[in-house]
């Protein structure tokens, strides 16, 4: 691959999924209503999303020696991902997430051992140098080490590679990150704990997005769920309402969509709020299917579901 469009810099783990009307308590059993195994990660899930939306991906990470690092490496190839920095780690196995998936609403709970992926480091992000510097945009998260994710994007900066940090799980961290982010694409829940301000209302949304901006983020873009999503910064301030989905299946991957959409629209040079709507758009998209890599939708999906809204 001679240039990228998308280059994503995280994790991929293999998705344990459990479908029950609830989640037990602390010792008890409960009988399950569904079970699947597939691709995920938040790396690979916006890697394979961008991918399938039209743009040339590619992945950095570590993955294991294992059944579950074939089926990452047989993910990427169906969908064209180039996967010249992903590394095998002899001494880790590849990660894995049980997910709990609620049978009357749809929405998810998930705990994540990122395996491999934990033993990133700098240096090996440094390696990707040149394969960043191609790109266009630049995305990563905090499913891997920190210290890699700064590392990926002030390396992407340096190069005027746009950079989206995507802080989830949302973890502590120093203000000093921000200054690399062209954008920082918190969850509301994610904006609360990174802020310490309460999301739940339109006004705190916007207090938590200045917060982000303050701290040296060039934008901060919010999503809400099905309200939408607020974009703050110095593109403006701007609320983009969700798109109505009538039959959610699965919730799990869809801000997973969200941002690899984004990056997309980002890399083919759409303004960001326009950006914004095709993200939503994809994300819409990917909760009307089950699983999460699985259910990111194609270009032709997405740009036919884009056409019934204007």
């Amino acid at each position: 691959m001679n240039r990228v469009d998308v280059v994503v810099l995280g994790t991929f783990v293999a998705d344990l999924a459990f479908k029950a009307e609830r989640l037990p308590v602390v010792g008890e059993t409960l009988l399950g209503q569904g079970f699947a195994i597939g691709p995920g990660g938040k790396g690979s899930n916006q890697v394979i999303a961008a991918a399938r939306a039209g743009a040339r991906s590619a992945m950095i990470t570590r993955i294991g020696q294992d059944s579950f690092g074939e089926m990452a490496r047989q993910t990427w190839s169906q969908d064209g991902v180039d996967i010249s920095h992903v590394l095998v780690d002899e001494t880790a196995p590849t990660g894995a997430a049980f997910i709990f998936v609620s049978t009357k609403t749809g929405d998810n709970a998930i705990i994540i051992e990122s395996g491999a992926a934990a033993n990133l480091s700098a240096t090996d992000v440094r390696a990707a140098e040149r394969l960043i510097a191609k790109a266009n945009v630049f995305v990563t998260q905090f499913e891997q080490p920190i210290e890699a994710a700064i590392e990926g994007l002030r390396l992407a900066r340096s190069h005027g590679v746009t950079t989206i940090l995507n802080p989830a799980p949302a973890l502590p961290v120093e203000d000093t990150i921000y200054a690399h982010c062209d954008y920082v694409t918190p969850n509301e829940t994610e904006a609360a704990t990174l802020t310490g301000i309460d999301t739940s209302t339109d006004e705190g949304a916007l207090q938590a997005a200045s917060s982000l901006v303050e701290r040296g983020a060039r934008n901060a873009l919010i999503t809400l769920g099905a309200k939408g999503a607020l974009l703050h910064g110095e593109a403006g301030t701007h609320f983009v309402p969700a798109f109505h989905v009538a039959d959610v299946v699965d919730t799990t991957g869809a801000g997973d969509a969200f941002n690899g959409g984004f990056a997309v629209a980002l890399s083919e040079g759409q303004s960001p709020v326009d950006a914004v709507r095709f993200g939503a758009a994809v994300a819409a998209l990917s909760v009307q299917k089950a699983g999460t890599a699985p259910s990111m939708p194609n270009r032709t999906e997405i740009e036919a579901f884009l056409r019934e809204r204007r």
